[in-house]
């Protein structure tokens, strides 16, 4: 009864079923018809549909693996090739419209390119005639604009192509290595002989038999089509969240075929991705809060001072009732908020007397330093906004890009209020700090000026409960 089950909850079955009510209700010929309808109508989808499969795809392959892979015919005999074959077989199972699945790297030839891994690769089949490919084997790719843009991102054939494997229309995208390198391309063919062979008799059709069969092909073709594009493009959008650096995403996609099982993977690979990269940043935090304390550990007016902003932002932030992850963010921000200054020199940071106007335009780019310091590493907007904009002014006099008022991201307002409470209560070489009651009335005074007045007010109020 289960195996029954799955049988009929497959994505194939459902296909073959829904052709084969299309035989019917079209009375034979008009099924000719309504497949000429859906590859001239529907084609674009095609393109993306192939797309999306080679994108989900290509997250699913370890690009460390298949740089393992010797390019030679043996390499087939190899571990990672098993593991990397069997995928692509897996692949090819989950969509029955799939006639080929393989991988291919760049060689030293411009337009040439190299197979890694073919789902096909049998020495059976090429004792019977059939073209194989191995490790190694070359192909020319110059014909297929699109495959050679693959390396950069993903890709279909604008058109049906013609090569030694016959007729076909193709969909491509890059496999990334840990370092996030592409190391490999996926491609994922549909065989497309026969469309030329029906559209040659389709022009001889009736056209009472092409009118019936278009409207049944946009009534049955749409409904059907919509429905799996909608899942579809779930998993795209999937896809795209997760290269945008949210590996939080989770796609929902209902069901019990081949595509929920697609989308149950590409679940867990998020998840798996989240956590490593939480875990990297933690790394990377750590080891950029340690630079800050050496930063600070050189004027004694600054040890502890992004200790302090973090105590002082998360506290604001708690008050504020911010969400959780936006306090552990601003908590992380806060001591790496001065990372730029890293790229300042010395002699003007150290410096005892007033900056000259050239000292304090350098001064002034620290921020910036801070955010390109940090964007190769950090993918998440926020974290980056916050470094940029900490010195921003709410009257739009700060830098560096003059924001003003709402535009200034919420969390780098916050702690512009906590760093500026900072550097009036402590010590500096050209004043002595302020004291409590001094730099409250600092902060009320440079409300709507220099600081939020909602923040400003928060942090006040807090400061002065703390008092009391």
């Amino acid at each position: 009864m289960k195996k029954k089950r799955k049988i009929l909850n497959s994505f194939k079955t459902k296909v073959t079923l829904l052709l084969i009510l299309a035989m019917i209700l079209s009375a034979g010929l008009c099924n000719f018809l309504i497949y000429k309808y859906a590859l001239e109508s529907q084609f674009n989808q095609l393109r993306e549909k192939l797309m999306i499969i080679a994108q989900t795809t290509a997250l699913s392959i370890d690009g460390d693996l298949i740089s393992q892979i010797p390019l030679e015919r043996e390499g087939v005999n190899s571990e990672p090739f098993k593991r990397i074959f069997k995928r692509l077989q897996e692949i090819k199972k989950v969509d029955p419209i799939l006639k080929y699945v393989y991988t291919m790297a760049k060689t030293d030839k411009p337009g040439i390119l190299q197979f890694i891994v073919d789902a096909d690769a049998d020495r059976h089949k090429e004792q019977s005639g059939e073209i194989v490919s191995f490790p190694g084997d070359k192909y020319d790719a110059s014909r297929f604009s699109e495959m050679m843009k693959a390396f950069d991102g993903p890709a279909a054939d604008k058109k049906l192509g013609t090569d030694e494997w016959g007729v076909l229309l193709s969909g491509y995208a890059p496999i990334y290595n840990s370092k996030g390198k592409a190391v490999a391309m996926i491609g994922v063919d549909i065989k497309a002989d026969d469309v030329f062979a029906l559209q040659k008799g389709f022009h001889e059709r009736e056209i009472v038999i092409l009118i019936l069969g278009i409207i049944f092909s946009l009534i049955v073709g749409t409904l059907f089509s919509d429905k799996i594009m909608r899942r579809m493009q779930k998993l795209v959008e999937g896809t795209n969240r997760i290269r945008a650096g949210d590996f939080k995403y989770q796609v929902r996609v209902g069901g019990r075929d081949e595509i929920s099982e697609l989308a149950h993977d590409f679940n867990i690979m998020a998840k798996s991705l989240y956590l490593s990269n939480k875990k990297m940043h933690k790394y990377f935090y750590r080891a950029m809060q340690a630079l800050i304390r050496v930063l600070e550990a050189k004027d004694a007016y600054t040890v502890g001072h992004s200790d302090r902003v973090a105590e002082y932002a998360e506290k604001i932030a708690l008050k504020m009732q911010l969400p959780e992850d936006e306090v552990d963010l601003i908590r992380d921000a806060s001591r790496l908020h001065d990372i730029g200054k890293l790229g300042i020199q010395k002699t003007v940071l150290d410096k005892k007397g007033k900056l000259t106007e050239e000292e304090w335009n350098i001064i002034k780019e620290h921020p910036v330093i801070g955010e390109d310091i940090l964007k190769p590493v950090v993918f998440d907007k926020q974290m980056l906004a916050v470094v940029r904009y900490h010195h921003e002014r709410y009257d739009g006099t700060g830098y560096p890009d003059q924001l003003k008022g709402a535009d200034i991201n919420r969390l780098a307002s916050i702690i512009s209020v906590a760093d500026s409470y900072d550097a009036m209560t402590s010590d500096r070489a050209y004043r002595k700090a302020l004291n409590k009651k001094e730099a409250l009335a600092e902060l009320d005074k440079g409300k709507r000026k220099q600081f939020d007045p909602m923040i400003a007010d928060v942090f006040i109020q807090l400061l002065q409960e703390e008092g009391s």
